[in-house]
């Protein structure tokens, strides 16, 4: 029988994610279409990145 390989990705466990992704939505101003606006940001500077206009 074939194993199966299991893949981690966070370094082990107990330990914190260092960034994450995140995504809002923009309005245009000169065709008023939205858009979506993706970053990965450090986790203490996410609720900054969704505070700015």
């Amino acid at each position: 029988m074939a194993k199966k390989a299991v893949a981690s990705f966070g370094g082990g466990k107990g330990t914190s994610k260092t960034k994450v992704k995140c995504i809002r939505m923009v309005k245009s101003d000169r065709s008023g279409a939205y858009a979506f606006l993706e970053e990965m940001v450090p986790t203490e500077t996410a609720k900054e990145f969704f505070e700015k206009k």
